[in-house]
């Protein structure tokens, strides 16, 4: 066999195994939740289901509760994504001041947040909303307000999910972020200031363009984490609770499929998802014109 041939065999043998771990856990669900996606499958056909074409993508849109949710999911994805970005640049600036002291300390305190596992933060943060011996309850009455009941209401438990997943996204963004300051040369603000140019006017000609193309594919990840976290809402809200009204559409997936057996339904609502995801993130990209360079 010729050395060409050997290194084939070779790059075979490593690549082999990895090939089939994706086909298996990654192709093949895909492929199989399309298929179901236009099936009658739920608890009672779950052996003998049927293709029916689109009823299923027309029921998900026929949905009464659907409209509602997919609002919910865009004011969670927008809310806590801004949070996320406006809280991680703000910190990241800060930190990258000369000024700063201890600026490693500052670096582990804030990236704890990201560091805990979702659902240990999820859990204490439902905690500190309890109504009676919560954390949050306790510093309200502190200074003289009313213990408000958080998880009892459900626009309340809803800002209170909204609360805990900006806890957990800030030190993401902050992190990029404060890569991005790294990389500017300092040459260019000390040129601003011989110009007499302020802080504001310096960070939106100089810091704001220099970090677009390393903060947008960040917003584009930190957008489509947030849109399928069920984690938080899941946990936080007891899933779902108060009556069901602080689902998000991936949550709604999970509650339709694991709650009421509608497997075809669920199917298709998990690819509506993935279809706007992918809408939004070509869009969004190019928008942006995140792969040009500023230089």
């Amino acid at each position: 066999m010729s050395e060409a041939g050997r290194r084939r065999w070779f790059l075979a043998a490593l690549l082999g195994p990895t090939a089939v771990i994706v086909l298996a856990v990654v192709a093949f669900p895909f492929v199989y939740n399309v298929a179901i996606s236009f099936s009658n499958m739920n608890i009672y056909t779950l052996r003998d289901w049927e293709l029916i074409g689109l009823d299923q993508y027309a029921a998900v849109f026929r949905e009464p509760a659907f409209w509602s949710v997919f609002l919910k999911t865009v004011i969670w994805t927008v809310v806590c994504v801004a949070f996320h970005v406006g809280l991680g640049v703000l910190l990241a600036v800060l930190l990258h001041q000369s000024f700063i002291k201890g600026k490693s300390a500052w670096r582990v305190l804030l990236i704890i947040p990201w560091a805990v596992p979702q659902y240990i933060t999820a859990l204490t943060w439902r905690g500190e909303f309890n109504f009676e011996f919560g954390a949050v309850n306790l510093l309200i009455e502190g200074l003289g307000g009313s213990a408000i009941s958080w998880l009892s209401d459900p626009v309340t438990a809803f800002v209170a999910a909204i609360i805990t997943n900006v806890w957990l996204g800030f030190p993401f963004m902050m992190v990029i972020a404060l890569g991005g300051l790294q990389s500017i040369p300092k040459e260019l603000y000390e040129a601003a200031e011989v110009d007499g140019a302020s802080a504001w006017t310096q960070f939106r000609t100089i810091t704001a363009p220099l970090l677009k193309p390393v903060m947008v594919p960040a917003i584009t990840l930190g957008t489509i984490w947030t849109f399928n976290n069920i984690n938080v809402v899941w946990l936080v809200s007891n899933g779902g609770e108060p009556n069901d009204q602080t689902h998000i559409l991936v949550s709604y997936v999970y509650e339709a499929a694991f709650s009421m057996y509608r497997f075809g339904w669920a199917a298709a609502l998990s690819m509506v998802i993935f279809a706007v995801l992918f809408v939004f993130t070509q869009v969004f990209l190019n928008r942006t014109q995140a792969t040009e360079s500023v230089y």
